[in-house]
């Protein structure tokens, strides 16, 4: 039986941030708050660890680069780990942001763009979020309202409800409002260009923006689908299945498990296992709400035990 690879989580204190990963997953911190939790992240700025089998201490990073050929077949063009996933706790209003895409990523930023996805784990009653525009603007409408401060006038405000899954090509605006705690799946990719921050201060000082950046990705449009999931969930033996997104870059599906469930493992790819509510196992290994593994790519079953929710993530 495959050892799944457990990882130590890598939190981060944002001015927007709260408490609730501490408060429901029991995560120990010093932090004043946990807005981010990196549950999947092989970054100079955030390394898991490894807590568990004969690569305990090691940096996930430095047992990638030693061991590449677990990625899988779809990973195996990729000079960076390929994906970054987190744990995120609004507290208050995230700065409304958009990211590039690849292209301009690569000749701006030396890096890769951001394509990502969040599925809604819970949420304050009338919690909202910004997604795309409200109505097809140009570019030049675009910087008008920005500068001339009617730029929220346009933006595409959601009601969010536990379950949403919003799919956030680059290019989207988007905004996490204040009271939603999500998962989000994403490009290995941390560049993020702020439009908006409700003038907000750090240190004494308003947040940078990057309007001009902004200006050149952005696609200036009204969001082309909503957050209902993919598919309805289909129940299988012990557990209920759900595909929630799929695009050129990643995969993410939920298996809510009450008994057993065996996860099918391929060469094409490793299966990210994050665990969203319940406990019970993952091959024998004890889990419960907020561990996150590592498996590897192959061609074999993990045998997921026990009243347990999970969020799976593949290339």
């Amino acid at each position: 039986m495959i050892t799944p690879i457990k990882l130590q989580p890598v939190f981060k204190e944002i001015v927007w941030g709260g408490n609730r990963l501490k408060n429901d997953y029991g995560f120990q911190s010093d932090l004043n708050n946990i807005a981010e939790a990196w549950m999947l992240c092989a970054r100079e700025d955030g390394d898991n660890v490894i807590v568990n089998g004969e690569n305990a201490g090691k940096s996930f990073t430095a047992f990638i680069k030693e061991n590449k050929a677990l990625l899988g077949a779809k990973g195996a063009g990729y000079e960076e780990f390929p994906l970054l996933i987190k744990f995120i706790d609004a507290k208050a209003d995230l700065s409304v942001q958009v990211h590039p895409d690849d292209d301009y990523a690569r000749v701006h930023e030396n890096s890769y763009g951001k394509t990502e996805a969040w599925y809604i784990l819970d949420c304050d009653e009338g919690a909202q979020l910004i997604y795309g525009f409200n109505k097809e603007l140009t570019s030049e409408e675009f910087k008008k309202s920005i500068e001339d401060n009617t730029f929220l006038d346009y933006v595409n405000k959601v009601n969010v409800k536990k379950g949403d899954v919003f799919f956030i090509s680059a290019g989207t605006l988007h905004a996490i409002g204040s009271g939603i705690l999500l998962a989000e799946v994403q490009q290995n990719c941390n560049t993020t260009y702020r439009v908006y921050d409700y003038n907000r201060m750090v240190n004494g000082k308003p947040r940078e923006l990057h309007v001009e950046k902004a200006i050149d990705v952005t696609d200036t449009v009204p969001p082309t689908r909503g957050g209902d999931p993919d598919s309805a969930p289909v129940v299988n033996g012990d557990a209920t299945e759900q595909a929630l997104c799929q695009c050129e870059f990643f995969k993410m599906d939920t298996i809510d498990v009450c008994g057993k469930h065996e996860l099918a493992v391929t060469e094409e790819s490793f299966v990210s296992v994050l665990v969203l509510e319940g406990e019970g196992k993952v091959n024998a290994l004890d889990t419960k709400a907020g561990d996150s593994f590592f498996l590897p790519a192959g061609n074999y079953n993990a045998l997921i035990e026990g009243k347990i929710k999970v969020l799976i993530s593949t290339l």
